[in-house]
Order: structure tokens, then C-alpha cells, then sequence
């Protein structure tokens, strides 16, 4: 695929073992090879042979992916101080019991008073906890 076929009689690249020995040479050959085509255009190449691969995206790309948008593998959030945002959906959809995220995730301690009373302290044992710097 690289047009470099006398790769395949290269001691050095002829095991895994081999490959990862001299890995750095194997990465020279192989970048030199991938710097003559744009990533499209390797996608293309490899998938057409069964190389299974996809672009590598900056952040700002991920979400507006095709496949992403197509699976819903991103949800928006609002959060308090950041604003509007999109994260990770649920990676995994149950029919019987689907996951929806609805909330982005808190800000640290965010929940803490509400988990003590829920553990049995009373308002006046977290304010001291909080006043003697334990929370």
C-alpha cells in the first residue's frame, strides 16, 4: 500500500519481535511513506484492503463526525460555569433500561452537605466540620 515492497525481505522488519527491535527505523521508513498522502487519502487505501482505521481528530473536530453524530456518542450539558457543552454520551444503549445523561458533572464537593445528611450528620455537625477545614 506504501509502495515499498522490498519491506517485506527486510530482516529487520520481517517478525513483531523484529519490528518492535528496530522500531524506530520501521517508524522512519513508514512516516516518510504516510507524508506523501493526506489522511483521507490513506483512510481511503486502507479500508479498501480491510485495514480497519479512521482519522485521528484535534477536539474541536471529534464531535462533528458523521459516525458520532450518527451513534448520538455526544450529548449536550449546561453547566453552571462553563456554560453550554457537549460530552461522552452513554457508550452503551440498554432498550429495556436506557442511560441518559442530563446534568454535566459537578464541580468538586458540589453534592458534599447533601451526601452528610444523607450519612446522618445534621446541619450544625457539617458547618462545624466545614469551620474547622475538614470539608
Amino acid at each position: 500500500m506504501i509502495g515499498r515492497e522490498e519491506l517485506a525481505s527486510d530482516e529487520r522488519f520481517r517478525s513483531n519481535e523484529q519490528r518492535a527491535k528496530n522500531r524506530v527505523a520501521l517508524n522512519a521508513v513508514l512516516n516518510e511513506a504516510l507524508a506523501t498522502k493526506n489522511s483521507a487519502e490513506w483512510i481511503e487505501i486502507f479500508n479498501k484492503v480491510g485495514v480497519p482505521c479512521g482519522p485521528i481528530y484535534k477536539m474541536d473536530e471529534v464531535f462533528a463526525d458523521p459516525q458520532v453524530q450518527h451513534l448520538h456518542a455526544a450529548v449536550e450539558v449546561e453547566h453552571p460555569k462553563l456554560g453550554r457543552y457537549k460530552i461522552l454520551n452513554q457508550p452503551v444503549k440498554l432498550s429495556r433500561t436506557p442511560a441518559e445523561i442530563k446534568t454535566a458533572t459537578p464541580e468538586l464537593g458540589a453534592h458534599t452537605d447533601e451526601i452528610l445528611a444523607e450519612a446522618g450528620f445534621s446541619k450544625e455537625e457539617i458547618k462545624a466540620l466545614r469551620a474547622k477545614g475538614a470539608i
